[in-house]
């Protein structure tokens, strides 16, 4: 993003900070008509731009777009959804603040508890913080085991928005 100005931007570009959608200033092909949306979502599910022959992930984007200068860290949604690009969801954070941020369970997690893992007869709760794997306890429930992943995550991370 570095090579990319605001000009370049906002020549090709509307930005709406209430529902940060991009929308095409010009015609630029048959898939891309002036008012219409711009960009596609990825298989991560944000949405991406293309922009002087380059993609662009939007939220980045949006972020130069508003403040006039690429974001120094990463661009964290607040709310956890990837596509939720509007300003006031954004912020410019350290990736270590915006890894604290994540808010759901993995897809391959097989008690669907964030912060939780499920062993024979007991579920494990950890958190990972300062560089450390803390072990907070062995629990009947992961129900049991995920309160205490909460109440540890409200402590040691502060980039967290749960």
């Amino acid at each position: 993003m570095k090579d990319l100005a605001l000009e370049d931007v906002t020549r090709v570009l509307n930005y709406d900070p209430e529902t940060g959608l991009f929308t095409w200033k010009l015609y630029r092909n048959w898939r891309s008509l002036a008012g219409s949306v711009a960009g596609a979502i990825d298989s991560h599910g944000h949405r991406q731009i293309r922009v002087n022959h380059r993609l662009h992930f939007a939220h980045r984007l949006a972020w130069l777009y508003v403040h006039g200068v690429p974001p120094s860290g990463d661009v964290d949604h607040i709310n956890g959804v990837k596509d939720d690009n509007r300003i006031a969801n954004l912020r410019d954070v350290p990736t270590s603040i915006n890894c604290q941020n994540e808010i759901r369970a993995r897809s391959n997690n097989g008690c669907g508890f964030l912060g939780v893992t499920k062993k024979k007869y007991a579920y494990l709760a950890q958190i990972h913080a300062n560089g450390k794997k803390i072990h907070l306890g062995s629990f009947r429930t992961a129900e049991a085991a995920h309160e205490a992943y909460l109440k540890a995550k409200r402590e040691l991370h502060p980039g967290n928005t749960l």
